[in-house]
């Protein structure tokens, strides 16, 4: 099943005094957190491994994100994509990690 969510991060996120200051960034890290969170609440559980991970194009605070997750491929690994307007964010492939 693909799975979709929509996502941003508040202006107010402590983390952008950080990252950066002058130019607020959201972190690649949050990003895929939301991928597995997502999978999570679509009832899909984990623990999960990146296989795969593009960051294209920076995302700023408030922004609205749409997250997508396709089924699972061959090996399990399932592709992901976050966009923004008409811009891509991040892509990649995640997949559950072996034992």
């Amino acid at each position: 099943m693909t799975v979709h969510r929509r996502i941003s991060m508040p202006a107010d996120h402590p983390v952008f005094a950080g990252h950066f200051p002058d130019h607020p960034v959201v972190p690649g890290a949050w990003l895929l957190d939301r991928v597995v969170e997502t999978l999570a609440e679509a009832g899909e559980a984990g623990p999960w491994r990146v296989a795969t991970a593009k960051f294209l194009s920076p995302a700023g605070p408030d922004e609205h994100l749409d997250l997508t997750v396709s089924p699972p491929a061959a090996g399990g690994l399932r592709a992901f994509r976050i966009d923004c307007g008409g811009r891509t964010i991040a892509s990649g492939r995640i997949g559950p990690l072996e034992a």
